[in-house]
């Protein structure tokens, strides 16, 4: 049974979404601070967290931050804001979804499915590893490597990644990008795509990479090499 962590400073909310996590098959956790979230993570390594973003003690970007440090679990945030530039900035963070309050407990735990689906291992028979180039993307250990040295990614970085390494020589654009990585999302916009791409893009050229290329007038495609 797969643990997710809700942090929210709302009691009814935490119940809420906990009751239907858990019709779903989960193990729910709750905390109600950014602190208690911190350190719940750290001691019961959940597979995923739905985190509100406005809390006391420490709030939701700032416990997003501190989790990137480490960990790259798949981080769902709650929000009451719906402007788009506070879902860009909650997935520059690093967080991999986005859901605006009030919400669906059914369509939350559906993106919770959605997500812990990305981030699952293969399916017997698939394709273990895409290798191109100095990019190779290990399905099974849920990691890209760059010339041997491993990149974090969220979980939304690494199913980009895997579309553009699954088909190499194709150009996508954004709709098509939307498709394969947020199936089911109806918050996505041009712009998300652009900054979880800038996001991938800014941990390999630290690295000395950059595995992916702009196709101006279209979209993206893997980097040639």
């Amino acid at each position: 049974m797969q643990k997710i962590l809700v942090v929210d400073d709302d009691a009814h909310i935490r119940e809420v979404v906990c009751f239907a996590l858990r019709r779903a098959g989960y193990e729910a956790l709750q905390a109600a601070d950014g602190v208690a979230a911190l350190d719940m993570a750290s001691r019961e390594k959940p597979a995923l967290i739905v985190l509100d973003i406005v809390m006391p003690e420490l709030d939701g970007t700032a416990v997003c931050t501190q989790l990137r440090k480490s960990s790259e679990v798949p981080i769902i945030f709650l929000s009451s804001r719906d402007e788009e530039i506070d879902r860009i900035l909650g997935l520059e963070l690093g967080g991999d979804d986005y859901v605006v309050k009030p919400f669906s407990p059914r369509e939350l735990v559906a993106r919770v499915k959605a997500m812990l689906r990305r981030h699952a291992q293969p399916a017997s028979g698939e394709p273990q590893r895409l290798v191109q180039g100095k990019l190779v993307i290990d399905l099974e250990a849920h990691v890209a490597l760059w010339d041997g040295g491993e990149i974090p990614l969220t979980a939304t970085e690494f199913a980009l990644l895997k579309v553009f390494a699954a088909q190499p020589r194709r150009a996508f654009t954004r709709d098509n990008l939307m498709a394969s990585a947020y199936p089911g999302s109806r918050f996505v916009s041009d712009r998300t795509i652009d900054s979880h791409v800038r996001h991938i893009r800014s941990k390999f050229e630290a690295v000395g990479g950059d595995p992916i290329e702009t196709v101006h007038g279209i979209g993206y495609k893997l980097a040639a090499g």
